[in-house]
Parts: C-alpha cells; sequence; structure tokens
C-alpha cells in the first residue's frame, strides 16, 4: 500500500530532512536533497522510519545510523527517490536525492571527444571524474591504485619497521 504526502506533510519533511530543499514555483513536487558525488551527507528520518528504500543505489547508498539518522552518500551522477516507511510498510516521507559534480576548483580540460579534470586547490593535479576519457581515468587511477598498494604494503624505500 503506498500512501501520499500531504502537502503539509510534504512541508514537515522538508524539515525533517538536512539540506532539502523544495523545488522551486512547484508547490506539488517531491522535496529535493541534492549532494556532491562522492561526498556524504547526513538526513534525520521521520520518527516511526523502519525501512529504507533508495531508487537506485548506483546513485546514492543509504547508511542507517542511530536514532533516525541516515548517512547519505553520492555514488554517481543523476537523480534517484528515497522512500521511508513505518514498521506496517506505509510511507511515512519520500524525497527526491539529485547528485551533482563538484565544481568548486575543478578544471576540465576538453580534448576532442576526450575530457580530462583537475583538481586545483590551490596547484592543480589530475582528479578523475566520471565522464573522463577511459584512458585517462584509468591510467590516473591506476597511478593511485599502486601508490596506495606501496603505503600499505610496506614495501618501498624503507618500511615502518626498518626506521
Amino acid at each position: 500500500m503506498r500512501r501520499t504526502l500531504s502537502k503539509a506533510g510534504r512541508a514537515g519533511l522538508i524539515l525533517l530532512l538536512m539540506g532539502a530543499t523544495a523545488a522551486a514555483g512547484q508547490p506539488e513536487s517531491l522535496p529535493v536533497v541534492t549532494i556532491l558525488v562522492d561526498n556524504a551527507k547526513i538526513i534525520r528520518l521521520p520518527e516511526r522510519t523502519s525501512t529504507v528504500i533508495v531508487g537506485n543505489p548506483i546513485i546514492a547508498e543509504v547508511t542507517p545510523q542511530k536514532n533516525g539518522v541516515l548517512v547519505l552518500t553520492g555514488k554517481s551522477f543523476g537523480s534517484t527517490n528515497l522512500i521511508a516507511l513505518d514498521n506496517a510498510g506505509a510511507m511515512v516521507a519520500e524525497t527526491m536525492i539529485r547528485v551533482e559534480a563538484s565544481r568548486d576548483s575543478t578544471i576540465t580540460v576538453q580534448r576532442g571527444l576526450d575530457r580530462e579534470s583537475f583538481s586545483c586547490t590551490p596547484n592543480c593535479q589530475p582528479a578523475v571524474q566520471l565522464g573522463d576519457s577511459a584512458k585517462y581515468f584509468g591510467d590516473t587511477s591506476g597511478q593511485a591504485d599502486a601508490r596506495r598498494k606501496l603505503a600499505t604494503s610496506g614495501s618501498g624505500p624503507m618500511s615502518a619497521g626498518e626506521r
């Protein structure tokens, strides 16, 4: 059984969801929570919530915490919905989740069809983003993975035990 929230219920949901904003000029639309890809946001759920459903977990991931707190993590660009159900399976809240790219200090270089992203905070360094060319994404991610493995393996010029 699906229960639709009244206008008053939607207004209350806006207050419950931290960072939520209603779509301007569209009173009948669902509240929207906007988050950046690879970032997390804290949301407080209505008291009776026992189940949380994300329409597309590829776009956003939720991790329930204690006391009705939910960690929302942006995984990929796009929009999906979040539904909160009570113990009886009745919907107590629904909101849209919009996951966007970070624009702060990010420079995008377009070379024909190939795209490369850089984080300039303050010096520009490679920072792969969804949508970058496959070669750039693979090469840059591969270097980062190799560096992480060196840092955690203890091999290299001097391991922690040799210092």
